[in-house]
């Protein structure tokens, strides 16, 4: 076997696809559960939704290096991976690379595919209580119809006390010199030097979502409140347009928009940065979820593409 021939082999070994005709989205179930592609075929060429793997990432099962990866059982960082819930102190490792324990497990570890057929796929994910002392059971739905990409995600607690959840999704988009954000919102946390939120504020004059914003000309890393949850992502030179839309609770938008980098990061969420450190506070809503013993709460984000020229 040539060299060439082993990539592609290693490759299809760690990918698995669905397609509608129109669409097709790649999954790397053993990277974290994460889409790899998210892509429309037109006149032969790709038309990339999402940032697609490299495959040297995909060869490392690289969940951060991919298109989109779940956010389970918390979105985004929690305060040197330290926090108490119901009585019990709870400390998730840390490192000097991830001081803050950051989203949770899903990313971290591989799924198992319980679905498979062409433009469906459900991928699922079973914790036993270590560090994280409760049990639990994510899923992922992954569909495809008329081109549109319809990710769910659901998160049961299988333990018998209750958990603190968050949930939501981790999508990277491809960042151009035009690119174009407009989602509503009323507020967005400011951070410190770690980006742990310090106080709520009004976004300000010429970097406010809700009139719109050019991904090139901010610098974001911030959690966004008062979520309408649709936005409308643009690449005018290119005549392409993806409105999002997210189901309750996905209350949050993380915008990240690295300086300098060819994509950045509209994350629907259900909570805010470090909430379960923030939940005894009543002035704030952190979104952070006491799920009962047995319960299931579940979401839905939509991407739907179009080309305007």
């Amino acid at each position: 076997m040539t060299k060439n021939s082993a990539a592609v082999t290693a490759r299809h070994t760690e990918l698995v696809s669905i397609s509608d005709g129109i669409a097709t989205v790649e999954i790397a179930p053993a990277a974290g559960g994460a889409l790899a592609s998210y892509r429309w075929w037109r006149d032969g060429s790709a038309v990339d939704w999402l940032r697609p793997a490299d495959p040297a990432a995909i060869g490392r099962r690289d969940a951060g290096a991919m298109a989109c990866f779940p956010l389970v059982p918390y979105s985004n960082r929690v305060r040197d991976g330290r926090f108490e819930f119901a009585g019990r102190t709870v400390e998730l490792p840390t490192s000097s690379d991830d001081p803050h324990h950051e989203h949770g497990h899903g990313w971290r570890r591989p799924w198992t595919i319980v679905r498979h057929e062409q433009g469906t796929i459900v991928l699922r994910y079973r914790h036993a209580a270590d560090s994280w002392p409760w049990s639990y059971e994510a899923e992922q739905k992954i569909s495809l119809a008329d081109g549109r990409l319809c990710m769910t995600i659901a998160v049961r607690n299988l333990s018998d006390k209750p958990m603190p959840v968050g949930f939501g999704l981790h999508p990277y988009f491809p960042s151009t010199p035009w690119t174009h954000v407009q989602a509503r919102v009323s507020g967005m946390w400011e951070t410190d030097a770690e980006v742990l939120p310090t106080r709520q504020v009004v976004p300000p004059a010429g970097a406010d979502p809700s009139t719109g914003i050019d991904v090139s000309e901010v610098d974001f890393d911030t959690v966004f409140t008062g979520w309408a949850r649709h936005a409308r992502i643009s690449w005018p030179e290119h005549g392409r347009q993806l409105d999002i839309e997210a189901d309750a609770p996905l209350d949050f938008l993380v915008l990240y928009t690295p300086p300098g980098e060819p994509f950045f990061c509209a994350e629907p969420v259900s909570n805010i940065t470090d909430a379960f450190n923030r939940m005894g506070d009543k002035d704030i809503n952190t979104g952070c979820i006491a799920l009962a013993p047995g319960q299931t709460r579940s979401a839905s984000v939509r991407f739907t593409p179009s080309l305007t020229v």
